[in-house]
C-alpha cells in the first residue's frame, strides 16, 4: 500500500533540496564575481530586461530546475532532500516516472519563482511602472504558491497542483 507524503515531510525535504540550490547559488555568485571582475560579463548579460531575464534564467532556474527533473527520473526517483526523507516521485502506478514528466513537474512547480524573478526586473530596469501591475504580480506568485499548498493539504493523495498537472506523486517508503 502506497503512502502518500505530507505537507510537513515535503517541506522538510525542500529544506534540504534548498542547501543543495543555496551551494549553488553561492558557487553562481562567486564565479560570476570573478568572471564580471576580468570580463564585464555583466555588462552584457544584464544590459536590458530581456537579456537579464533569460541569462538568469539560464543560470539559475533551468540548473535548478534540471536538479529536481534529473533526480526524480533517476532509479532513487528522489533528489537529495527526498532521499534523506524516504520520499519518492511515482507515477500512478507508483512506477519511476519518465525524465520528460519529471521536467514538467519542475516547470510548473517554478512557475511561481519564475513569475516572481520576472517581477523584479521589471521593477529593476523600469521602476517608474505601475506599482499596481507589480501588486497583481506578485499577488498571482502568491495565489499560486497558495494554491499549491491548499492542494497538498485537501487532496486525498497529497497531491500539488504541479503533481495533479504532471500526474505524479509522493510516497513514503515503509520504515
Amino acid at each position: 500500500m502506497k503512502t502518500y507524503a505530507g505537507f510537513w515531510k515535503r517541506l522538510k525535504a525542500f529544506a534540504f533540496d534548498y542547501l543543495v540550490i543555496s551551494i549553488y547559488l553561492v558557487i553562481v555568485v562567486i564565479v560570476s564575481s570573478l568572471l564580471n571582475s576580468v570580463f564585464s560579463v555583466n555588462q552584457w548579460l544584464f544590459s536590458d530586461r530581456v537579456t537579464a531575464q533569460v541569462s538568469a534564467f539560464f543560470i539559475v532556474t533551468f540548473p535548478v530546475m534540471l536538479y529536481f527533473s534529473l533526480g526524480e527520473a533517476s532509479s532513487k526517483q528522489a533528489t537529495w532532500g527526498k532521499q534523506r526523507l524516504g520520499l519518492k516521485v511515482v507515477d500512478s502506478n507508483g512506477d519511476k516516472i519518465s525524465f520528460w514528466r519529471a521536467l514538467l513537474r519542475a516547470v510548473l512547480k517554478f512557475i511561481p519563482w519564475e513569475l516572481s524573478h520576472t517581477i523584479i526586473w521589471e521593477i529593476y530596469f523600469s521602476p517608474e511602472i505601475n506599482t499596481s501591475l507589480i501588486n497583481y504580480g506578485f499577488a498571482l506568485v502568491y495565489v499560486l504558491i497558495g494554491l499549491n499548498i491548499a492542494s497538498l493539504l485537501i487532496t486525498k493523495k497529497n497531491q500539488a497542483l504541479y503533481d495533479i498537472f504532471a500526474r505524479t506523486y509522493v510516497t513514503r517508503n515503509p520504515s
